[in-house]
Parts: C-alpha cells; sequence; structure tokens
C-alpha cells in the first residue's frame, strides 16, 4: 500500500515538474526542470 502511494505521489510530482518544463521560456529553468524529472520518473517507475 505504502509503495503504491510512493508511486503514485512521485508520478504526481513529475507531472507538475513536466509541465513547468513546457511552460517556462527560460533556458535555465528548463535544464533545471529537466535534471529534476530524471530521478522522479526513475523512482516512479522502481527504478532506483
Amino acid at each position: 500500500m505504502l509503495t503504491i502511494i510512493y508511486r503514485l505521489l512521485c508520478a504526481a510530482a513529475a507531472v507538475l515538474v513536466g509541465i513547468e518544463l513546457f511552460r517556462q521560456n527560460d533556458v535555465k529553468n528548463k535544464v533545471n526542470a529537466a535534471i529534476v524529472i530524471v530521478p522522479l520518473v526513475l523512482r516512479a517507475l522502481m527504478i532506483i
């Protein structure tokens, strides 16, 4: 049960960061969002 909640939280955070990734115009903010989204997606998929 806790694993499912953890995966859902990671997926939700990844979606929110992904939305901000496409909403931003500054390249610096886009790079920062891309760096943040990679570990979130990997955690949601339980790869790391």
